[in-house]
């Protein structure tokens, strides 16, 4: 974890007080009560969060995962117990989950005559998702499913293998590149590159950096936009930058 960068240290700032924040918004990231609210034809607060990750993700990539979500800072902290690099087949099955989820939301709108009515607080009314001991258990067990899932599979187990929310981000992202929209994205300036690797070592999600800075291709949909890989190459082989895909 590269603590010496500024730009690091606001951004696990920030992922604090989202994970304090987190008994407020459990219900708005729920992926069930936005199959309930569909059953009757309701709009949620979770239905317009993932909408609403969708199109930022046109702009600014996966940077919800690596700067805002909740799960994030979870997984952060985790990372410095777990550090083995979680297998590439695990990150398969949050696809699965994911299809399963949309068809059985595209199901449930379908039986109550499509959407009718937005209501952002459905089942939340006192805007805190987490006020009674039931909240608690569900609060409690979400991150218990969080931590277990970093602890045993691997560096951010969680966000690869059971995420509901990266599928709308990584498909975001692809049209994004697809549409030749310009977007938050990292570059790389091969020949500042002295193969240190410190790069891909650091990286949360076990992606191959150092390759990436290589072959000058920084485009892998597993990226956060953490930056820590841009805060800890001494020599600027990578930066931020707003752009459109080469």
């Amino acid at each position: 974890m590269i603590l010496h960068s500024n730009r690091q240290k606001v951004r696990l700032v920030i992922l604090f007080v989202m994970l304090l924040f987190f008994p407020v918004l459990l219900n708005y990231m729920s992926p069930y009560l936005i199959v309930m609210a569909a059953s009757e034809g309701i709009i949620n607060g979770s239905a317009l969060l993932f909408l609403g990750l969708f199109i930022s993700s046109l702009f600014l990539g996966r940077g919800w995962c690596g700067w805002v979500c909740p799960a994030s800072c979870v997984g952060e902290v985790c990372s410095v117990i777990q550090k083995k690099p979680i297998g590439k087949k695990v990150r398969i099955i949050k696809w699965g989950i994911w299809f399963i989820w949309m068809g059985i939301i595209i199901a449930m709108v379908i039986k109550a005559n499509g959407y009718h009515k937005v209501s952002p607080f459905y089942m939340t009314e006192n805007i805190v998702s987490v006020t009674d001991p039931f909240n608690y258990i569900t609060y409690y067990f979400v991150l218990a499913t969080i931590l277990v899932l970093s602890l045993s599979l691997g560096k951010r187990g969680f966000c690869h293998s059971v995420c509901w929310m990266a599928p709308f981000m990584i498909i975001g992202s692809k049209l994004s590149n697809r549409l030749r929209f310009p977007k938050m994205r990292l570059k790389a300036t091969a020949q500042n590159c002295v193969s240190c690797e410190t790069c891909s070592k650091n990286c949360p999600m076990s992606l191959e950096v150092h390759q990436m800075v290589v072959n000058q291709n920084m485009e892998n949909m597993d990226c956060i936009l953490c930056g820590q890989c841009v805060d800890s190459c001494k020599n600027g082989a990578i930066r931020f930058t707003f752009a459109r895909p080469v």
